[in-house]
C-alpha cells in the first residue's frame, strides 16, 4: 500500500544551456538549494539538460557516466541535501544515449536510465535507444524514470505502475506546438494508472526549437498540483496520498478481446 503521508517534490524548468554545461550547472544550483531548503525530497531537471538538448555538438560533448558533470552535480546534491534526477547526454564507448541519472541527497548515484522511445530522426541520428526500465526508491517511495516521449506510451506507464511505482519522474524537452502533452496527456496518464507524474520541461528557444514550457506536477488522480508558464520556474508541491475510492481500476477491469476479423476485399 502507498504511504498515506504527503511527499514534497520539486522540478526545475529552465532554458537549455545550449552546449555550455557549466552554465547549466550554475542555473541548476540555486534551484536545487531552494528545493532542499523548502523540504523537497527530490528535484527533477529537464531532458539532456547537460549539455543542452539541441546542441549541434552533442556527440562531441557527451560524457561518460560518472564524468565531470556527475561529480559536479553530486556536489550540488550534497550542498542542498536534496536528491536530483538529471537528464544528460551519455557517452558509452562509441555510443551516445539520452540518459537520466538519479543522485541521492548525499550525491551517491541511486539509479541510471536510458531513454527507450527516441523521438524523430534527430534523436535517432544521435542516440542509441535504451533497453530496460528503471525504478528507484527515494526517501521510502518507489519511483519510475521515463524521459519525454517515453511517458506518452501507455504500456510504459502501465508497466511501471504494475511494478508498484507511486510516481514517475520525467525529464523532458517538449517543443512547440506539442502543448497537449503537458496539458492533457500527462494528467490522463496519471489518472489512468494511479500514480503521480513530475514532468520537467525546458523553456525558451534553442537553435530551431522553441520549447513549450508548461512543466507540470500531477497527483495520482490526474489533478494538477503545480504548473509552470513559459519562463523559468521552480515548482514545489506535496504529492497527496491516493484516495482508494478514486484510484483507477483499469488494470484489473480490462477485458481482453480478440482483434477484429479482416474484411474481405
Amino acid at each position: 500500500m502507498p504511504d498515506p503521508t504527503p511527499f514534497r517534490v520539486a522540478l526545475w524548468q529552465g532554458p537549455s544551456p545550449a552546449g555550455d554545461a557549466q552554465a547549466g550547472l550554475m542555473s541548476l544550483a540555486p534551484a536545487l538549494r531552494a528545493a532542499g531548503a523548502a523540504g523537497a525530497k527530490l528535484l527533477v531537471a529537464p531532458e539532456c539538460y547537460l549539455p543542452g538538448y539541441n546542441s549541434d555538438r552533442l556527440a562531441a560533448l557527451a560524457q561518460p557516466r560518472g564524468g565531470d558533470w556527475h561529480r559536479a552535480a553530486a556536489m550540488l546534491c550534497r550542498e542542498a541535501g536534496c536528491a536530483l534526477i538529471l537528464g544528460y547526454a551519455e557517452r558509452d564507448g562509441g555510443k551516445v544515449y539520452n540518459s537520466a541519472v538519479v543522485m541521492g541527497p548525499d550525491g551517491a548515484e541511486l539509479a541510471h536510465y536510458r531513454k527507450i522511445q527516441l523521438y524523430g530522426p534527430r534523436e535517432a541520428a544521435f542516440y542509441h535507444p535504451g533497453e530496460r526500465y528503471c525504478t528507484v526508491e527515494i526517501a521510502g517511495r518507489l519511483a519510475g524514470i521515463l524521459i519525454c516521449y517515453d511517458v506518452e506510451f501507455a504500456p510504459h506507464v502501465a508497466t511501471l505502475a504494475a511494478a508498484g511505482c507511486e510516481m514517475l519522474l520525467v525529464p523532458t524537452a517538449n517543443m512547440l506546438p506539442f502543448t497537449h502533452v503537458a496539458e492533457a496527456t500527462v494528467p490522463a496518464m496519471a489518472a489512468n494508472h494511479g500514480l503521480s507524474i513530475l514532468y520537467a520541461n525546458l523553456c525558451g528557444r534553442e537553435g530551431d526549437l522553441t520549447y513549450a514550457g508548461g512543466s507540470v506536477i500531477c497527483g495520482p488522480h490526474g489533478e494538477v498540483l503545480a504548473r509552470a508558464g513559459q519562463g523559468p520556474a521552480l515548482l514545489i508541491a506535496d504529492l497527496p496520498p491516493p484516495d482508494p475510492d478514486r484510484l483507477s481500476t483499469q488494470r484489473q477491469d480490462l477485458v481482453a478481446v480478440p482483434p477484429p476479423e479482416p474484411k474481405p476485399v
